[in-house]
């Protein structure tokens, strides 16, 4: 009869370990929000481009799948930073899931009823890209506004490991097997897992207004803020970004590294399916070898945050990548490759989490929308841009000449940029009340 209670302590424990009590109910709702979508998003990872591959085995239109669900990154992203900024972010990370989910609907009915087309799901992407700017932009400023600054490397690595295991590890293979039982059902499995998802946010209580920076006052009416239009407040978060350069250098070098590293990722299903001859379970399979390798990467990051430093890890990490492209440049075999992509996983967990919390350190609070809006053009333009040469470059020279593009790109961004990470990641924090226009880490950093 003493048996439910250690059980319960080892629950207890086991909670303690995932999402620690000091970060509070909301982070964990957060928290549980976000794997939740995940699921759904990692499942659409794999069923997306089975489904444009099911329908054309153009290199060209396989891309433009991927590359029109980031386009609206470009198109709308600083947007998003700007009225994050000023909307009560919580309600409008509800609304975009809420979108998301009649697009996907709309989507299974095409399938159901056998009019889905090539068109169609190209459409689909877009829509679904463009409702995923407003919700990943939103999402990504309630962390800072959840927690201390000394916990948001805990609270990124949680995040991270959420997408990982949900994203990246159980998404894929599942949305590999539910497109082998029917075309339509990862599809509504996504939707069910994206209401869900709404669901939880709602649960996480109303977060403030962020108060308007100093650039946004007019003097003559005292404290108050006046109300200034959406493209002025997009000039305000590029203004910041751009004069303080640690953020800058870090923004381009996320800009560079994503143009490269899309390059082959847009046509990977190709690669996995007619070069690597792995077919659809194994393409599947190749995510889920990238989210191990994050997994054990997770379990060791809060010793390598100890341990070693940032600008280490960071030097480290973009090497890896350089070295991971000419890899798979040169293999033709499909356990070879999910070894690659286990390496991968372990370093694009570190790098991202070491990104992310270096990023937010620096940016005040009411800046958080859009400059890290500015943040994620960087990722989704070099995506796009990528993915688009990529396809090119594979109709051209063939499916391992993305890689070798990628292999001399990185490499010689890295080489370029190689003495200013040290720099990005000895940058101090803004102090919360300094004025937008002003850039003390980036004084910090010359």
């Amino acid at each position: 009869m003493s048996e439910p209670a250690p059980r319960i302590e080892r629950v207890t424990a086991l909670g303690e370990l995932i999402a620690p009590r000091r970060l509070g109910r909301d982070f964990r709702w957060l928290m549980s929000a976000a794997w939740t979508s995940n699921i759904g998003d990692g499942i659409a990872l794999a069923a997306s481009p089975l489904l444009i591959a099911s329908m054309t085995s153009s290199p060209v239109l396989v891309a433009s799948g991927a590359m029109l669900q980031f386009l609206p990154w470009l198109l709308f992203g600083l947007h998003a930073g700007a009225i994050a900024d000023r909307v009560e972010r919580r309600m409008l990370v509800m609304l975009a899931h809420g979108i998301r989910a009649v697009i996907v609907l709309a989507l299974v009915v095409f399938l159901v009823t056998g009019t889905a087309n090539i068109a169609i799901v190209l459409a689909v992407s877009f829509l679904y890209g463009t409702a995923e700017v407003f919700a990943d932009t939103s999402t990504s400023t309630l962390l800072p506004m959840m927690v201390k600054p000394a916990d948001l490397g805990i609270g990124n690595a949680r995040l991270q490991a959420g997408f990982l295991v949900a994203n990246q590890l159980a998404g894929p293979p599942l949305g590999a097997f539910l497109f082998a039982v029917g075309h339509f059902w990862p599809f509504l499995v996504q939707v069910l897992a994206v209401s869900a998802a709404l669901v939880l946010v709602s649960r996480i209580a109303r977060q403030p207004v962020p108060p308007r920076s100093s650039a946004g006052t007019d003097p003559s009416a005292g404290s108050e803020p006046r109300k200034s239009h959406v493209r002025h407040d997009i000039a305000e978060g590029v203004g910041w970004a751009w004069r303080n350069k640690p953020v800058r250098t870090l923004i381009i070098i996320i800009l560079a590294f994503n143009v490269t590293w899309a390059a082959p990722w847009g046509i990977l299903v190709l690669y996995a399916t007619e070069h690597l001859k792995m077919g659809p379970v194994g393409f599947g399979a190749l995510t889920t070898a990238s989210a191990l390798g994050g997994l054990a990467a997770t379990l060791g990051f809060g010793w390598l945050e100890r341990h070693v430093s940032f600008a280490t890890l960071m030097k480290i990490c973009l090497s890896l990548e350089v070295l991971m492209h000419l890899a798979f440049a040169l293999t033709t075999n499909g356990v070879v490759a999910l070894g690659i992509m286990f390496g991968f996983g372990a370093y694009a967990f570190v790098w991202g989490t070491i990104s992310t919390t270096v990023r937010q350190r620096l940016v005040p609070h009411q800046l958080q929308g859009r400059v890290g809006s500015v943040n994620m053009v960087g990722v989704f333009g070099g995506m796009v841009i990528g993915q688009a040469v990529g396809g090119l470059i594979a109709q051209a020279w063939g499916l391992t000449a993305p890689w070798w593009f990628a292999f001399g790109g990185a490499a010689l961004t890295l080489l370029l940029m190689w003495r200013q990470i040290a720099h990005i990641a000895a940058a101090k924090p803004v102090l919360e009340d300094a004025p937008a226009d002003e850039s003390p880490a980036g004084d910090a950093a010359q």
